[in-house]
């Protein structure tokens, strides 16, 4: 039997992002549509001829379905879920899935309530560059790694709710579940400080635009992600370790390896070597195939395996990014104890 699914928020995400790997996949059928835009539902109705409604609330109440996908403005994201959870459905939440920890939390509690799956949607786990470079890593070529930086940049202003604080805008919430999540994925240790800071250069409203936060484990190795307005082609990744170096730019990937002389003079100023510079292209998306993602989600739902993202890992990278916000407050390092 197809997964019975409900988009609540149909939106540019919504309409895209997740609605068009549910369209495409025979694990899914979309039965219902909930947006409070009636230009929004009426766009969902002529592309499924669902069932359509304004109020989740009223939908909840009278559709039985299998998961609620919550695709609305971030604030909104914990209580609809936690309501969704007591109406006895599966949720899988957009990102960021909780404006803080204590709304995470929250979520937590009423999915142990209620029995059901709650998902947390960090598609970038699955993105292309990140799996190629933990392959890398894990091959030794460049050495034990001792920092990573995560970046994107962009002089593209916002003109929409993302830009206010009301609705849970920022950039912060909005690119730190990719630029911070995917560095600590990497590393698969926990933080044990964090300093950021927070700016708004080029966008209207009341929001950051700009982040940067520097990271380190207990083992020292320092993990470095930011939101920056600036022109390209800088790194979107930098991974530094003690044999080499590897760069990506959006999908094009560098290894530069230290190649060691044979005979080492310990009486010279420094050791001379060479690099050897590798070049390959990373195929696939660098932010997660919504279709692989969409089938992992499938198979979680029918207990097939288990939805790798776990509650856990979810409110640690959430805790870290209230770890970020703290700092950039107080202008100090703190401490994840």
């Amino acid at each position: 039997m197809p997964i019975k699914t409900a988009i609540l928020g149909y939106g540019r995400s919504g309409s895209t992002l997740h609605a068009d790997p549910i369209e495409k996949s025979p694990e899914f059928e979309l039965t219902v549509v909930c947006d409070i835009d009636p230009a929004a539902r009426e766009k969902a109705a002529r592309r499924f001829g669902c069932r359509l409604y304004e109020d989740y609330h009223e939908m909840l109440a009278s559709e039985d379905l299998d998961l609620v996908v919550i695709v609305t403005r971030s604030s909104q994201h914990s209580p609809m879920a936690c309501d969704c959870l007591a109406a006895g459905k599966n949720v899988l939440v957009t990102k960021p899935w909780a404006l803080n920890l204590a709304e995470a939390d929250a979520m937590i509690a009423a999915a142990g309530r209620s029995g059901k799956l709650l998902m947390p949607w960090l598609p970038a786990r699955w993105g292309s560059d990140l799996l190629r470079i933990r392959e890398l890593v894990a091959s030794g070529v460049v050495g034990k790694v001792f920092q990573v930086r995560r970046s994107e940049f962009t002089f593209g202003v916002r003109f929409d709710w993302q830009t206010e604080k009301q609705y849970g805008g920022g950039y912060l919430l909005n690119w730190g579940p990719h630029l911070v999540d995917q560095p600590m994925q990497l590393i698969g240790r926990p933080v044990a400080s964090v300093y950021g800071e927070l700016k708004q250069i080029i966008n209207p409203g009341d929001v950051e635009d700009v982040f940067h936060a520097v990271m380190k484990t207990a083992d020292d190795v320092t993990l470095i992600s930011e939101f920056n307005i600036g022109a390209g082609p800088l790194p979107n990744w930098v991974v530094q370790g003690d044999k080499g170096t590897l760069f990506v730019r959006e999908n094009a990937l560098e290894i530069h390896r230290v190649r060691e002389p044979e005979h080492v003079d310990t009486t010279a100023y420094r050791n001379q070597v060479e690099i050897e510079v590798i070049t390959e292209q990373i195929e696939g998306d660098r932010y997660g195939d919504a279709m692989t993602v969409y089938a992992h989600i499938a198979r979680a739902l029918k207990r097939q395996e288990p939805y790798s993202i776990t509650l856990d890992s979810a409110r640690n990278l959430t805790r870290t990014l209230d770890a970020i916000r703290q700092s950039a407050t107080t202008c100090e390092v703190v401490r994840m104890s």
